[in-house]
C-alpha cells in the first residue's frame, strides 16, 4: 500500500503539514478532514483513488501537525487557507479537484462557490448538515466564549496508543483493536514525557459565538459550476440533524449534483467503509 509524502508549507502565516499521495504528474485532488481528525486517518480511503489522482490532504490549522494559531478559530479562516493551499500546489488557474468530509465538506464546498472557475469536480462526505441558528441565540453564544476564553484549556494526554485507542474504540465501537491504533496513531504523538498527547488545539471545543447561517453558504452553493457527488453514510446520525425538505433545498443549489450512499457506515465513512468509498469516488472522478 501507497503511504503518505509529508510537506511542511508556510500558509497564511501557519506552517501547515500536509500529506500526499502518488504521482505528481496526476491530476490533483485536495482532500480535507473534519473537526478534530486528521489526515492520517484517511489512507486507507485514498487508495483507490491514486490511479486516476494525485491526493494532497492538509492538516487543517490547529489540528494534525498544522500549527496552532494565536487566536483562536475562525471558519473564513478555514476557507482562506484552502485558497492559499490551491495556489501553492496548483498554481493560480489550473483545475483541481475537492472532496472534503465532515467539517471539509463545508470547507470545500464554500471554496467551490467562490472559485467555480478552479473545481472540476466536488464531492461531499457526509457533510453540509449544520442546522440553521437563529439571531436570537446570539447573545448567550458570545457570553458562553467569554466565559471559556477565562478557563485553562489543557491537551488530553494518555498513558499509550493503546490507551487512547481504547478512548477512541468508546466513540466508535465498530471498530476492531488494529482501526482504532491505526485512528490513535493519527490523532496522537508521544508528548516526550512518557504519555501520548492529542494532536488538536484544545481550543477547538471552544463555543465561537459566529452563528452558522444556512442562507450564506446556499447563495455561495447557487454559484458552483462543477458536476457534484454526494456521499453519505447509511447508519449516520447526520441524516437526522435535518429535515428532509431542507437536505433537499440544500442540495438543489448543487445544479450539476448526483448522490450516494454507502450501507453500514457511520459519520465517519473513512474509519467504517474506507474501500467501498474510495471506490465510489474513484467511478466519479474517473466519468
Amino acid at each position: 500500500m501507497p503511504t503518505s509524502r509529508s510537506d511542511f508549507v508556510r500558509i497564511r502565516g501557519l506552517r501547515y503539514h500536509v500529506r500526499r499521495w502518488g504521482a505528481p504528474d496526476k491530476p490533483l485532488l485536495i482532500l480535507g478532514h473534519g473537526l478534530l481528525d486528521a489526515s492520517a486517518t484517511f489512507e486507507n480511503l485514498v487508495q483507490p483513488l491514486l490511479d486516476a489522482c494525485q491526493v494532497v490532504a492538509p492538516d487543517w490549522r490547529g489540528l494534525g501537525y498544522t500549527e496552532w494559531p494565536a487566536d483562536g478559530y475562525w471558519f473564513a479562516d478555514y476557507v482562506a487557507d484552502l485558497d492559499a493551499l490551491v495556489d501553492h500546489y496548483a498554481g493560480t488557474d489550473a483545475p483541481i479537484r475537492l472532496v472534503g468530509h465532515s467539517m471539509g465538506a463545508q470547507i470545500v464546498s464554500l471554496y467551490a462557490g467562490l472559485k467555480p472557475s478552479r473545481v472540476e469536480k466536488l464531492v461531499v462526505i457526509d457533510g453540509l448538515a449544520s442546522p440553521d441558528a437563529a439571531p436570537e441565540q446570539a447573545p448567550e453564544r458570545y457570553r458562553r466564549w467569554l466565559r471559556q476564553l477565562r478557563m485553562p484549556m489543557r491537551a488530553k494526554t494518555y498513558a499509550s496508543f493503546a490507551a487512547l485507542a481504547e478512548r477512541v474504540r468508546v466513540q466508535h465501537p465498530q471498530l476492531s483493536e488494529a482501526r482504532a491504533l491505526f485512528v490513535a496513531r493519527g490523532w496522537g504523538c508521544e508528548d516526550g514525557r512518557g504519555r501520548v498527547r492529542l494532536l488538536a488545539d484544545p481550543r477547538h471545543r471552544l463555543s465561537m459565538p459566529a452563528l452558522y447561517r444556512a442562507a450564506e453558504s446556499k447563495e455561495i452553493w447557487k454559484q458552483i459550476t462543477a458536476p457534484t457527488l454526494f456521499v453519505d453514510g447509511g447508519a449516520s446520525p447526520f441524516m437526522a440533524m435535518l429535515s428532509p425538505e431542507e437536505r433537499a433545498a440544500r442540495r438543489a443549489c448543487f445544479a450539476r449534483r448526483e448522490e450516494t450512499v454507502i450501507d453500514g457506515a457511520g459519520h465517519m465513512l473513512h474509519f467504517d467503509r474506507p474501500q467501498q468509498t474510495g471506490e465510489r469516488l474513484a467511478a466519479f472522478l474517473r466519468d
